[in-house]
């Protein structure tokens, strides 16, 4: 190659490596550049005394130094293994153990122990909505919601509680009404809760559970005086007070009841997968009572804390509420595009006890128990 030819090469490729590596200086500066939005969102949450972790994968590195993860929340048994076993293979790296509660007395000796600081060696709690506002003292601050606008987490933004912000409900329930179409033909079951107060339904026509969690939820809807009024008309039809949704549907198949006011969705559908007699019958009515369920945060005195906010993350994915969907079964958010809940509920006009009244539930209840006219204990 002659000195002409080298010269123009050089004048043709030198230029050309200098555009280079000039694009590739300011693409790896734009790499390493902060993203302000996320600066800020981590200034902001710790400012207000709250943990932001500032990308998934520094919160998976923490969680796979833990190795470890312990949860004890109000799941039943199966839906709950189905639960650990696909989180068991999203993060093997991670010793998941697990454990359902179940029943009000098992709840209410949880939370003593917890105020009592005997809570040991539990990373993830569920709250017990009536009991909600006990719960706050007890999480660790880590600001879920801080975190999920910020797609460090992929969490809904309406499964979090924005006023807490470290706290998620990953299910809902919606409340029906179901019936024995051997005793009643669907034709004269009420279509709407006002039908409930005729005088054809007065005296023991239809069972209604003493924790008002049905009534509760048309609050959203009617607004607390409406509902304080309906509930003092409801007791005036003298229905049978019970305690319990799957105890009842089981007497309303057996035949004892012909109607009960507003058990689970997910209970009545469970029951009619059962139903070989196809004597279960359920209507949907508006506005549709829908509140929050499964309820769950990272305790405060949680050993394995980032592992926690993983299996959060989990149980919110699309793959966490197939399971919830599949096993529970039919126990995934209303809130996500496809679940039964969503499918059953889409187009009504729904009654919803979103985070602004589920930290008022406890309130709610009790003022609806007295419109009942229980009587007190002295």
């Amino acid at each position: 190659m002659n000195i002409t030819s080298v010269k123009l090469l050089t004048r043709l490729v030198v230029p050309l490596l200098l555009s280079a590596a000039t694009c590739l200086i300011v693409s790896n500066a734009r790499a390493a550049a902060p993203n302000p939005a996320l600066a800020k969102a981590q200034k902001d949450a710790e400012a207000r005394g709250y943990i932001f972790v500032a990308s998934h994968d520094e919160l998976v590195s923490r969680a796979r130094k833990e190795g470890k993860l312990r949860v004890i929340i109000s799941m039943a048994d199966g839906p709950l293994k189905h639960v650990t076993e696909a989180f068991r293979k999203k993060y093997p790296f991670i010793d998941t153990r697990s454990e359902g509660t179940r029943g009000t007395e098992v709840y209410m000796r949880m939370l003593q122990e917890l105020k009592a600081g005997l809570t040991k060696g539990i990373d993830v709690n569920d709250l017990q909505y009536d009991h909600y506002q006990e719960y706050l003292p007890y999480l660790k601050k880590f600001d879920i919601l801080g975190m999920a606008e910020q797609r460090v987490l992929e969490i809904p933004f309406q499964m979090i509680d924005p006023a807490n912000r470290n706290i998620v409900a990953v299910g809902s329930g919606i409340q029906v009404i179901a019936f024995n179409r051997k005793l009643i033909p669907a034709e004269k079951v009420p279509n709407t809760w006002e039908e409930f107060l005729k005088p054809e339904f007065n005296d023991r026509k239809f069972v209604v559970d003493i924790r008002p969690k049905d009534v509760v939820a048309l609050v959203p809807a009617w607004g607390l005086e409406k509902t304080l009024d309906f509930a003092r008309k409801l007791a005036a039809q003298k229905p049978v007070w019970a305690r319990g949704n799957t105890r009842m549907i089981t007497t309303v198949l057996a035949g004892e009841y012909a109607l009960f006011f507003g058990p689970n969705y997910d209970v009545v559908l469970r029951a009619k997968a059962k139903d070989v007699a196809d004597a279960l019958g359920y209507k949907i009515l508006e506005p549709v009572p829908v509140r929050l369920t499964e309820t769950y945060s990272v305790l405060h005195t949680a050993e394995n804390p980032y592992a926690g906010l993983l299996w959060l993350e989990f149980l919110a994915s699309p793959e966490g509420q197939k399971v919830l969907d599949e096993h529970g079964p039919y126990e995934a958010s209303v809130f996500i595009p496809g679940t039964v809940q969503e499918q059953a509920t889409r187009g009504k006009i729904l009654s919803v006890v979103d985070w602004n009244h589920y930290s008022k539930t406890q309130e709610y209840e009790k003022k609806i128990v007295e419109a009942y006219g229980f009587p007190k204990a002295p």
